[in-house]
């Protein structure tokens, strides 16, 4: 590792990039989702953020398949009328964890339920999320971006660990975003909470995603070292109309409802192909890859890059020992 690098350079990634990957992401823009018919009778599922969007439509699917729920969700109003519309409807289980995901007692809390459980976990959807144009500091002082949509999920993987090898039998999905690209010089290691650089909200929401599909690397390099039937990978839900970003002010609601919800898509099709790589037989050994919807893409330069993966890993391992003392 030279010395200068930190996470973050320009010089270490621009000679890197390359058009065809521009190409190939906007070609799989106009695609949509594979399906899978194959029922999931029986099997528990485990998804964050349930209650709305890309979640609910999720929950539903999974439903459908006769799949267990277990839902992890901020509202009890919200997460109590979902499990009723799902025991109604679907006639399968659903139970809810109450927890806000940019707490870090609260995801301790989910771990150590979710490692509880009797119930092997078949499916683990990490899909809870946001969007924020204001820096925001959680009240643990980390970057509200980062946490919600990189440390939860690393944490409660981490810490499912042995649990999902005893399993050895989980899919796990990081619902991503192809905004990991606006992270384009990589992740500044140092500065993870924006105190040394003018804050971007598309820039730490893109910091996050790509610090997300790096952990991803390691997770699966662990698994794979194993000899384990435990996946992981991570997936662009395409340009989905949902209500992220809906806290940030007159203006981007504006431009939101006036432009890019004109332009998405409905969160049915995310869940189409949440449902495929999590029960598709085709998908069943298919580890360590990003997904636009179903089809693998080729990743960006910094998503691809292993010794920030590793220094990535290391300087998470030492802020959960920091806030966490694990």
């Amino acid at each position: 590792m030279s010395k200068e690098f930190n996470g973050c350079s320009v010089r270490r990634y621009w000679p890197q990039y390359r058009w065809s990957n521009i190409f190939e992401m906007i070609r799989n823009m106009s695609s949509r989702p594979k399906t899978c018919k194959q029922r999931f009778d029986d099997k528990l599922v485990v998804i964050t953020g349930a209650t709305s969007g890309i979640g609910y439509e999720t929950a539903k699917k999974y439903a459908a398949g006769g799949a267990r729920l277990i839902t992890i969700n901020r509202n009890k109003e919200k997460s109590e009328k979902l499990c009723r519309e799902i025991a109604e409807e679907y006639n399968t289980d659903c139970e809810y964890i109450l927890a806000d995901l940019s707490k870090l007692k609260d995801i301790l809390n989910v771990a150590e339920k979710l490692n509880s459980l009797n119930s092997n976990i078949d499916v683990l959807i990490h899909n809870a999320g946001l969007y924020l144009n204001k820096k925001v500091l959680t009240e643990d002082g980390l970057e509200m971006n980062f946490v919600v949509h990189y440390l939860a999920p690393f944490i409660i993987n981490y810490s499912l660990m042995e649990k999902l090898k005893r399993d050895n039998s989980t899919r796990i999905i990081l619902v991503s975003s192809e905004g990991y690209r606006f992270a384009a010089w990589g992740i500044c290691l140092d500065d993870l909470n924006w105190e040394k650089r003018k804050y971007s909200g598309l820039k730490a929401y893109g910091t996050a995603k790509l610090a997300q599909i790096l952990s991803m690397h390691i997770f699966a390099q662990i698994f794979s070292s194993e000899k384990l039937k435990i996946t992981i990978n991570a997936m662009h839900p395409g340009f989905v109309k949902t209500n992220t970003g809906q806290d940030n002010g007159p203006v981007y609601k504006f431009f939101k409802k006036h432009l890019l919800d004109r332009l998405s898509r409905e969160p049915a099709e995310s869940a189409e192909a949440l449902y495929y790589l999590g029960v598709s037989k085709e998908v069943s050994n298919v580890s360590d890859e990003f997904f636009h919807y179903t089809t693998i893409e080729e990743l960006a330069p910094p998503a691809k890059d292993m010794e920030l993966a590793q220094m990535l890993w290391d300087k998470t391992l030492q802020i959960i020992k920091e806030k966490c003392g694990f």
